[in-house]
């Protein structure tokens, strides 16, 4: 037996508000309500959901029974997320498949701003998103360490293949140069190299694009600018106050790019000791936190300084963090602040269909 019409109109009107996490489009014009039924006395409810949103899988889920809940506030009901394909279109003139470019920068080296990025990166994808990792640091590229993948690109149909990475595709100029060499360019290879990475790499459909800036302030930055869309950056600095100015710098120089500033991150922000859990805050605490704050940017939270996530990324084992109870909380509430962070600026701004190109 089927649903009764009334309330199937109640349950629809009231889906109508609900907004999608990547485009802040309401579900309904998106043909995202798989299913309205009722079976056995519940109501059953089924809505898709792109990969993209992932991380905030749980809101949307939340947002979609108290819909259904306002509708049908006696009946038994059950929702269930479904999967909702929609594929990335390719930005800017590079044919980059991808929905988001998230460019991870710092204004100095040393704050743990490539961790971050892999990090990032591992987050997002073990929620389920589609995940990229491009190494832009060319000076000081560490992913291949910390990732500990080892091997050459190689290349086929006129397109670079990444290496793996759990899954995440890789791209790092230490795939390509010994690493006891130095890159010694200049900005039009920097730009060449950059360009290469984004256009000729065979990223396959992304949902993120993580992208490990090189520290400070530079010609990598303005070339990404030129290059594509970028969806926004993450700054990372520590607690204390040099790393802070430095921070701040970063800030003003994607702003005058036209990059937005997606948040901060707090690396380094305290040490929990193992043997008391007393808690020290070696390098001061909050201090991006404050300034996130005055700035009016969003804050994306913090990670603590732990030895053996020091030593996972010596070893080339970042991957074990996330079934470490005292670092995973920290890293996954980073991914699911972004996502969050983007959906709010699309129910802001809805991201409208793409129309045909007529001949």
């Amino acid at each position: 037996m089927g649903i009764n019409s009334d309330i199937e109109k109640l349950i629809l009107t009231q889906l109508q508000d609900v907004k999608d996490p990547e485009t802040g489009r309401s579900i309904a014009k998106s043909k995202q309500i798989h299913e309205v039924n009722e079976i056995d006395g519940e109501i059953q409810v089924k809505v898709g959901m792109t990969s993209f949103a992932s991380p905030v899988k749980q809101d949307f889920h939340q947002s979609v029974e108290e819909a259904v809940r306002r509708a049908c506030p006696e009946r038994k009901i059950s929702v269930t997320i479904a999967h909702h394909d929609r594929p990335a279109q390719p930005m800017g003139t590079v044919g980059l498949t991808a929905k988001a470019v998230i460019a991870v920068g710092s204004g100095k080296g040393g704050v743990g701003k490539s961790t971050s990025a892999t990090c990032l990166a591992m987050a997002l994808q073990r929620s389920g998103c589609r995940v990229g990792l491009l190494d832009a640091d060319v000076y000081g590229p560490s992913i291949p360490h910390l990732t500990g993948v080892r091997g050459q690109v190689t290349k086929a149909d006129d397109k670079i293949g990444p290496l793996d990475f759990n899954g995440i595709p890789l791209i790092s100029i230490g795939f390509m140069v010994p690493p006891d060499q130095a890159v010694i360019w200049r900005g039009p290879m920097l730009h060449s190299a950059v360009t290469t990475f984004v256009r000729d790499v065979a990223w396959g459909n992304l949902d993120y694009l993580i992208i490990d800036m090189p520290p400070g302030t530079g010609d990598i930055a303005l070339s990404l600018s030129q290059l594509l869309p970028i969806t926004g950056t993450v700054i990372v600095c520590t607690p204390q106050e040099v790393a802070l100015i430095d921070a701040i710098k970063a800030v003003a120089m994607f702003e005058k790019v036209n990059i937005p500033i997606i948040g901060m991150i707090e690396n380094m922000s305290s040490f929990i000791c193992p043997d008391t859990g007393k808690q020290y805050d070696i390098f001061g605490k909050g201090g991006a936190k404050t300034y996130a704050e005055q700035a009016q940017l969003p804050f994306l939270g913090e990670i603590p300084i732990n030895i053996q996530m020091r030593e996972r990324g010596d070893e080339g084992a970042m991957g074990a963090n996330f079934d470490d109870p005292q670092v995973a909380p920290y890293l996954e509430k980073i991914a699911y602040q972004l996502v969050k962070h983007l959906s709010q600026q699309a129910a802001a701004k809805p991201v409208q269909p793409q129309l045909p190109v007529l001949g």
